[in-house]
C-alpha cells in the first residue's frame, strides 16, 4: 500500500507542475495578438481608406467629368441618377451611350478646381 500511495502523490506533483500559470498562457496568446494587430494596420485599415476614398469620388461626381468603369471603358458623364445610383456616360464622338452603375466606377480622370485646392496646405 506504501507503493500505491507514493504513485499517487507524483501523479498529483506531476498534474500540478504541468499546469501553467494564468501570466505564461497569456505570454503564449501575445504572438496571436501581435498578428491579428498588425493585419490591421497593414491590410484592414488602408483598404478601408481606399473604399472611403472611392466612395467619395462617385459622390462628387459631375457632369462632364471624364471616367473609367472596371470594364476599362473611358467615357464622360452625360447623366447622373441619384435614385438608382447610376450613371450614364457617353463614349464616342457618336454619342453612344452606355448606363452603368456608380460601384463599377474606378476612375475619375478630371481635375476640379475644388479638389486641387484641398490637396495644398492654406500657410
Amino acid at each position: 500500500m506504501d507503493f500505491v500511495s507514493l504513485i499517487a502523490k507524483a501523479s498529483v506533483l506531476t498534474q500540478s507542475a504541468s499546469q501553467p500559470s494564468t501570466g505564461e498562457m497569456l505570454i503564449s496568446f501575445l504572438p496571436f495578438v501581435a498578428i491579428i494587430i498588425i493585419f490591421y494596420f497593414f491590410m484592414l485599415r488602408p483598404q478601408q481608406k481606399k473604399d472611403k476614398q472611392d466612395a467619395q469620388m462617385r459622390k462628387n461626381l459631375q457632369i462632364g467629368d471624364e471616367v473609367v468603369t472596371n470594364a476599362g471603358i473611358v467615357g464622360i458623364v452625360a447623366q447622373i441618377h441619384e435614385d438608382t445610383e447610376t450613371v450614364v456616360i457617353e463614349t464616342t464622338a457618336n454619342h453612344t451611350r452606355i448606363r452603368v452603375k456608380k460601384w463599377a466606377i474606378i476612375q475619375n480622370e478630371t481635375v476640379h478646381d475644388d479638389t486641387a485646392e484641398t490637396g495644398k496646405k492654406k500657410v
